[in-house]
């Protein structure tokens, strides 16, 4: 049982309470931060947000991003500061305690600007715009982004962490602030002048990105697969060098062409990727999940926040590896994340939380660090000698910090390998009785928000890997998630993109649609229930009617959505696929799954759309890419008919969920299953036995009423 407390409010005597319920077995999940008084109070204290929330006692005036903001600064003539960033983000909380807690910047600020906080996690589409300003203007990105631009909404600056004063060459808030003062003052026109020579770059970078080319997948293919084997790192795994990302969806698309393509050697490097990882700091090791990402080149050092959808696409990567390879060590990863994510990340609604802090008492990485006395009272001297050998725990420390460079004396726990033999039930043991131990910490912060597009994904996960491991407790808590989100998030005209303590909110972008159909087809193809796929189907068409542009690509607000400086348009993959790619993916499944080609058309629009970038720099685009080699390859539809929950049954999902057919769709015939999909009717069980039908584009093999002559059918997949 664990029990989640937050320290805000909290006082301090009562962490001796929580240190005794978690000597008796209890894991108590503290976060946050230790009782202060509050001086000030800002207009973001009545967001839901945590990230504004956690500005919300800042003396910098904030303002959430809407109307009264913009007013006040055309009233007052002043220009908008605009800070981007979210509630786990490290140097988000850096420049926060450094400026925007500092009376002498908050004064500066408060005198200059009319000052704006967004969580890029709740308005996505706010940080894609100005995100797009700060790469244009600097080459480079990142959060915090800091944007200063004029009332309507025009930038002339684009940064991001800047500390109270100037140091390394970065220009200090001390500095930078009096600066555009006096520009605002003596030189605006300047400033104005530049803001709208921005603003119209902007805008035609958005116009040129709307032309369509010749659509050339095969060689755009080839290229991304020969530029992710060409940067692999051969000593430590990986593709490029330090900071290293998971990535998944890449090595989703590289396993899915290695598998398709009988290309053993970038097979290898996708186990070796992801074995790499799961032995790695990028993993923790004591509690299961994966940090953000490695800040070293051997996965040894990461930051430490760990984010909900990074569990999923990753749950997705290992679920994928073990159908492919049959490798059980790649399904234990799988059970090891889902582990995580039941236990820590789950609401009691069903919806899983948005992620957890690098930070705990102000210290990056403070929870997950270990160092070698402490090893001993909690292991007893046998068991504390294995762990230390196990998790490479060293008198001298392994970890570095960051920003100085120097060993602290603190471990991250790592292996020297992983594979099928790695962990022994001894050591399981001792993990556990670490974690226990490690219960009794002050934990990260929670960011507690639920996101549509994020829960979207954990469910596909968890929906995809029960049906592939025969974890039923996986699908069960992926229907749940789906149920509270179809109850809760779902109005009369569309989508809520974020709920948290009872509010839902936010009108929803395309990722909100693009990944909650996804997550919607891979539970349906776990439990066959029909109500799942009619959703997919609503969704998917509600995307088209509200996102859809005149070229068929998909953009990121609503038609009817707040008019920002250009309308986002992308599918280039980030830390996530991009909608478009997903949605492209959908589109593909369910014009399979429905024989609705309209669907299959609207992918290849969208395909069209953006061939020109995909022309440009494949290796940007997989996950667009795997959803073009889902349409060319030779498409097969499997139809199953009769008793599902017999043993008969079961023994036909089980022998399907052992293939690796990434590219097949698969359907029961039901009523209510024959309502949304009509031609599987005249597909009924032949004398009354679980029947299977083997379609190849769209024409079907006779039925067969054995699981071995269904494998026989399917083993002539080239899939």
């Amino acid at each position: 049982m664990t029990i989640h407390f937050h320290i805000g409010f909290t006082k301090l005597k009562h962490l001796a309470l929580f240190m005794l319920l978690g000597m008796y077995g209890v894991n108590i999940a503290i976060s946050g931060e230790t009782m202060t008084s509050h001086q000030y109070t800002n207009a973001l204290i009545h967001e839901a947000s945590p990230y504004l929330q956690q500005h919300a006692h800042n003396p910098v005036n904030w303002y959430p991003w809407g109307e009264e903001a913009f007013a006040k600064a055309k009233r007052e003539n002043k220009p908008i500061f605009l800070s981007i960033g979210y509630a786990t983000c490290h140097w988000c909380h850096v420049m926060e305690h450094e400026s925007f807690e500092d009376e002498d910047v908050a004064a500066l600020m408060n005198e200059t600007f009319v000052s704006i906080k967004v969580d890029r996690e709740e308005r996505p589409d706010i940080d894609q715009v100005y995100m797009q300003v700060a790469q244009m203007m600097n080459g480079s990105g990142g959060w915090p982004l800091t944007i200063l631009m004029t009332a309507d909404k025009k930038p002339f600056y684009a940064g991001t962490y800047i500390p109270k004063n100037s140091h390394g060459g970065r220009i200090g808030m001390m500095i930078l602030v009096p600066k555009v003062h006096e520009l605002w003052l003596n030189n605006r026109e300047k400033l104005e002048e530049s803001a709208s020579q921005i603003s119209e770059t902007l805008k035609k970078q958005g116009e040129m990105a709307a032309l369509q080319g010749e659509l050339k997948g095969k060689t755009w293919v080839k290229a991304a697969v020969t530029s992710m084997n060409q940067s692999f790192d051969e000593q430590h795994a990986g593709f490029g060098g330090a900071p290293k990302f998971p990535s998944p969806h890449k090595l989703l698309f590289l396993l899915r062409e290695a598998t398709r393509s009988h290309d053993s050697v970038s097979l290898h490097r996708v186990e070796a990727t992801l074995d790499a990882m799961r032995a790695g700091g990028i993993f923790d090791q004591i509690g299961f999940g994966f940090h953000r990402y490695s800040t070293d080149a051997a996965w040894l050092l990461p930051h430490f926040e760990k984010m909900l959808y990074d569990q999923a696409m990753l749950m997705l990567a290992y679920t994928e590896a073990y159908q492919a390879t049959g490798h059980e060590r790649h399904a234990k990863v799988v059970r090891e994340i889902a582990d995580y994510i039941l236990r820590d990340m789950t609401d009691s609604t069903g919806g899983f939380y948005s992620a957890e802090d690098a930070d705990s008492e102000g210290v990056e990485g403070k929870f997950y660090l270990w160092n070698n006395v402490e090893l001993e009272p909690i292991l007893g001297k046998i068991d504390a000698s294995i762990a230390q050998q196990m998790f490479q725990i060293r008198d001298e420390g392994n970890f570095h910090d960051e920003a100085t460079g120097q060993r602290t004396g603190e471990n991250i726990p790592h292996l020297a390998a992983w594979n099928e033999d790695t962990l022994s039930p001894q050591l399981e043991g001792i993990r556990q009785r670490l974690l226990d131990a490690r219960s009794t910490r002050i934990r990260p912060f929670l960011d507690d928000k639920i996101l549509t597009d994020w829960n979207g994904l954990m469910m596909a996960a968890l929906a995809k890997s029960g049906r592939v491991l025969h974890e039923d407790s996986y699908i069960q808590a992926a229907q749940k998630s789906a149920d509270f989100l179809l109850n809760t998030m779902q109005t009369k005209h569309g989508l809520w993109h974020r709920y948290r303590h009872g509010d839902a909110a936010i009108e929803a972008h395309l990722d909100d649609y693009a990944f909650l159909t996804w997550g919607l087809i891979e539970l349906y193809e776990a439990n066959f229930d029909a109500r799942y796929l009619q959703s997919a189907m609503h969704f998917n068409q509600s995307m088209l009617e509200k996102f859809q542009g005149t070229s068929g690509a998909l953009f990121l607000t609503a038609n009817d959505a707040e008019t920002l400086l250009v309308r986002p348009l992308d599918a280039w993959d980030g830390a996530l696929p991009s909608g478009n790619a997903v949605a492209a993916h959908n589109l593909i499944r369910l014009s399979r799954m429905s024989s609705d080609m309209t669907l299959d058309d609207a992918a290849e629009k969208i395909f069209r759309h953006f061939s020109p970038l995909l022309q440009q720099a494949p290796v940007g685009f997989t996950h667009m890419l795997s959803a073009w080699s889902m349409s060319e390859q030779e498409s097969i539809e499997i139809v199953l008919a009769g008793d599902r929950h017999s043993l008969e049954g079961q023994a036909f999902l089980t022998a399907i969920n052992q293939l690796y057919l990434p590219y097949a769709v698969v359907i029961w015939r039901d009523e209510a299953s024959m309502a949304l999909i009509p031609f599987i009717k005249l597909q009924s069980s032949v004398n009354g036995k679980v029947t299977a039908y083997v379609c190849r584009n769209f024409q079907c093999n006779q039925p067969v009423t054995s699981v071995e002559k269904m494998l026989h059918l399917l083993e002539k997949s080239p899939n």
